[in-house]
């Protein structure tokens, strides 16, 4: 069984005792987390599409973590110029793990 879910924007295939990273979310390591933004649910070769979601099914999750990805360099020039600049970020992210899904 698995399911298609928005989360903060994003759309993720889970499955139930998958963990994910995921944007960073409002909460506590070790708090419970509930998404209802459930766009497609597939259980046993049975799909149900929602339009747009899918009535009724929702995600139990809970956070494991917060952590920081790598770091991802942005590197800009502009050739026969002499101008270079660089920079870059580190997203931060959750991880949460996929405790159950109902529909």
């Amino acid at each position: 069984m698995y399911a298609i879910v928005d989360i903060a924007g994003q759309q993720f295939k889970i499955e139930q005792g998958k963990e994910i990273f995921v944007h960073r979310l409002e909460g506590e390591e070790g708090a419970n987390v509930e998404f209802d933004q459930v766009l497609l649910v597939d259980q046993d070769g049975k799909v149900n599409v929602g339009t747009p979601r899918v009535e009724g099914a929702k995600v139990d999750a809970k956070i494991v973590a917060h952590v920081r990805a790598d770091k991802v360099k942005v590197f800009k020039k502009k050739r026969r110029k002499g101008y270079q600049k660089e920079s870059g970020h580190r997203q931060d992210l959750s991880k949460v793990l996929i405790e159950k899904i109902t529909f």
